[in-house]
């Protein structure tokens, strides 16, 4: 008859205690990382913008192709017509141009917006110790390379065209530098749109009617005076009307303090309207 046989109990096992202390110490030997500031946060979406278009960049066909085609296809439609000559005309429809054809590509930003939401990229930001709307700030951010690059293709082709502003360099650079700051605010309403609406194509469509009012009715082809009463009394009001006038004067080398006001305070509006609406849709999503 055989007997069973138990293993000896292991003391030092059964007498082991963790300490919280040493747990601490194996599991994390490096001090936690410093919470990233506003700046830093939104500089580090801005650069993952940037590598998007490094990725995908037929989307830079937008900033480039499409500037040249609006900008050829209206100086040869309307110059002879309305100015006599191309040459004459352009130097009327340049600064405008650049208006519209920015302005146009703002809509890509809340595209952008809609699709990283509907893909869930942004539930996982959300989970990040950084400032909440760094993500959003830092997507304009990026988006404003494209703002530059379009309004610098303009304004080579309006050269090649013989536009010469008389304001030189310095108020070439001003005029974009204008330009580009409206664009920033006015793509606050696309990032509405796109944490509103719930596809990119929803965004595409929202955006014509509100773009093309904006931008036709107003005084980038043609002056104003020559409307009907109650088209010129839409036209003074429209912000696009006070932004193309100061860029004119600008790239002239003029400086129209009470249009400049004029243009910075909508920037301001649209910021702080569009901009906190989105921000708490961010924040709701």
């Amino acid at each position: 008859m055989s007997t069973a046989t138990t293993p000896p109990e292991d003391d030092t096992a059964a007498d082991y205690t963790p300490v919280p202390d040493r747990v601490g110490a194996l599991l994390n030997r490096r001090d936690a990382p410093n919470r990233p500031s506003a700046l830093a946060a939104s500089l580090a979406f801005c650069w993952r913008a940037l590598l998007k278009i490094k990725h995908v960049p037929e989307q830079m066909i937008d900033v480039t192709v499409f500037p040249i085609i609006i900008t050829l296809m209206f100086t040869f439609l309307f110059g002879g017509a309305l100015a006599g000559s191309t040459r004459e005309y352009v130097q009327f429809l340049l600064p405008g141009i650049m208006v519209i054809s920015v302005l146009m590509i703002t809509m890509y930003t809340g595209m952008g917006i809609n699709t990283d939401v509907e893909k869930g990229i942004f539930d996982r930001f959300r989970t990040l110790p950084i400032w909440r709307p760094a993500a959003l700030v830092g997507a304009l951010l990026g988006d404003v390379l494209r703002y530059v690059l379009a309004a610098t293709v303009i304004v080579l082709l309006g050269l090649v065209l013989g536009y010469r502003p008389s304001g030189g360099a310095t108020g070439m650079i001003a005029a974009m530098v204008l330009v580009i700051v409206f664009a920033f605010a006015f793509s606050w309403i696309w990032i509405m749109f796109g944490l509103l609406l719930r596809s990119e194509k929803s965004v595409m469509a929202v955006s014509m009617p509100v773009l093309f009012p904006l931008t036709f009715l107003s005084n980038v082809f043609v002056d104003p005076s020559t409307m009907p009463g109650w088209l010129q009394a839409f036209v003074k009001v429209n912000p696009i009307t006070h932004l193309v006038t100061a860029t004119r004067q600008l790239a002239a080398g003029t400086w129209d303090t009470g249009e400049l006001a004029w243009v910075l305070v909508s920037c301001a509006v649209l910021i702080v309207v569009f901009g906190t609406i989105s921000i708490r849709l961010y924040n709701r999503k």
